[in-house]
């Protein structure tokens, strides 16, 4: 299966559910459900989607320009990369921090390359940690797929 086509597909998960009431957050958490993503014009992206009770595209990661994208208190917010660690794959480091405004995001990714996905990888594993000034911290599990567009 083509890496375009699992994304979309998951894209299009998200967007045949029900149109009744939109989830304002992901499990009561700050963070809500972005709308679908475009792949990048060139590079690679990670769509990662929450995997508790929602099952929702929480955020968006992009190899270059290097930024986080999620929908935080209802408003959707990019974050640019301030740090990574570790080798990176299809241009996405196993650990990167985002930062701007008084907001730290971590994001820590498993990237599984598989002869089955093509212009892409798996993402089984992923946690996203969310550090905010004068607020609670909260860490939360994901999991999706990297694309890639050359």
């Amino acid at each position: 299966m083509t890496m375009w086509w699992a994304v979309m597909v998951l894209a299009g998960m998200q967007a045949n559910a029900p149109a009744s009431a939109p989830a304002v957050s992901i499990d009561g958490l700050p963070l809500g459900v972005l709308p679908a993503q475009d792949l990048p014009a060139k590079g690679c992206a990670a769509y990662l989607f929450s995997t508790g009770q929602t099952r929702a595209l929480a955020t968006m990661a992009t190899a270059e320009p290097g930024s986080l994208r999620l929908m935080l208190d209802g408003r959707v917010t990019d974050l640019p990369r301030t740090g990574a660690e570790g080798n990176a794959t299809l241009g996405l480091a196993p650990t990167t921090t985002y930062a701007a405004g008084g907001v730290t995001a971590t994001l820590t990714l498993t990237i599984e390359q598989r002869a089955t996905l093509t212009a892409g990888a798996a993402v089984p594993i992923a946690t996203l940690r969310l550090d905010r000034a004068g607020q609670d911290s909260i860490a939360m599990p994901l999991a999706g797929l990297l694309g890639c567009r050359t």
